[in-house]
């Protein structure tokens, strides 16, 4: 069967969703396919450009190449789904937020540019159609699966799958301080557990793993909090070092808003670690609870409480964490899977 896998990029920027396609790829080249991924550079404004990207996508026919016909295609990022192929299948990692659920809040586009408010009107009403025209509609957690069916009127199927690295992850030592892996960037929310480490009142550290737009930002807050001695902010690591942050925490952090899906749960429960999460964090939620770990308001109180309970219950904290394990391997998360029901 010839595939191709859609989708878009910001050029030299990576996270889950690339991480994410090139996980299909290989599965799909595993399962005997033969695979290609279609991309394209992708920018998150002005209005215009997203609309002009809009245009471009939905001009395509992937119908017949001149290297012949494409037996299967499969879309997974906005607005790669606009394309024209008798039998589309979309498994969506999320749309453009800034006009769903980010809309008129700190994080997405304002209701009072005029400019925005058209976007958002053409970006629901064209999802809506082009989503309908897939032949099997997927999504990538719970968590966007609602989103569909609440902005669009849609109805999909949460499909879920395994982090890279997942048969590399285990469980070490439990050593005093928090893992917090993450591109650096407001949603994911970092600021809340540099703030709630000014409040804690256990002896225990905070590590943060990645790079981004505001990692400036957050050297200057730990160095106004005087926490230079209890956060460090380490930049991106090898997957070894990746591997070892996780296995040798006493738990992780990860409290962003609204997630779609999030790696870092999954990599947590692998390391058979406690998560720390947030109310208001979206697909965390899917698989954090009180016995996995703690679930807190977004306050940094809130997360200083947790882990202060965590460092004080180090007992509790490991059977947190094996219950967290354990609830992964019951869910059967694996690409077998994944590939078995976007080929049906």
């Amino acid at each position: 069967m010839r595939v191709a896998v859609t989708t878009v990029q910001v050029p030299f920027i990576r996270g889950g969703a690339e991480a994410h396609a090139e996980g299909l790829v290989r599965a799909l080249a595993e399962h005997g396919c033969q695979v290609e991924m279609v991309t394209m550079p992708f920018r998150f404004g002005p209005p215009a450009e997203v609309l002009r990207t809009m245009d471009v996508w939905a001009a395509e026919d992937f119908a017949r190449f001149d290297c012949g016909e494409i037996d299967r295609v499969i879309c997974l990022k906005f607005p790669t789904y606009y394309l024209r192929h008798p039998n589309k299948v979309v498994w969506l990692l999320h749309q453009h937020r800034s006009v769903y659920e980010l809309f008129n809040t700190p994080y997405g586009e304002s209701a009072d540019n005029p400019a925005s408010l058209e976007l958002q009107q053409s970006i629901l009403r064209r999802d809506t159609e082009h989503l309908s025209q897939a032949t099997a509609l997927f999504a990538n957690s719970s968590r966007v699966s609602a989103r569909l069916k609440q902005f669009n009127g849609l109805d999909s199927q949460p499909l879920y799958h395994p982090p890279t690295l997942a048969d590399r992850f285990y469980c070490g030592k439990q050593l005093p301080y928090i893992f917090c892996p993450s591109r650096l960037e407001t949603l994911k929310r970092q600021e809340l557990l540099i703030r709630a480490m000014a409040k804690v009142s256990s002896p225990i550290n905070a590590i943060i793993v990645g790079d981004g737009g505001i990692r400036q930002h957050l050297e200057q807050l730990i160095e106004e909090l005087l926490l230079q001695s209890r956060v460090r902010l380490v930049g991106r690591v090898s997957e070894e070092e990746l591997l070892s942050g996780y296995a040798n925490s006493l738990g992780v952090f990860f409290g962003p808003y609204d997630e779609d899906y999030g790696y870092v749960t999954l990599e947590a429960m692998l390391s058979a670690k406690p998560v720390i999460t947030c109310t208001d964090s979206g697909g965390p939620l899917e698989f954090v609870d009180h016995e996995t770990g703690f679930v807190v308001e977004p306050q940094a109180e809130n997360v200083a409480a947790a882990i202060d309970a965590m460092y004080s219950d180090q007992q509790g904290s490991v059977d947190k964490g094996q219950a967290g394990l354990q609830k992964y391997h019951r869910m059967d998360i694996s690409w077998n899977n994944v590939v078995s029901k976007l080929l049906a």
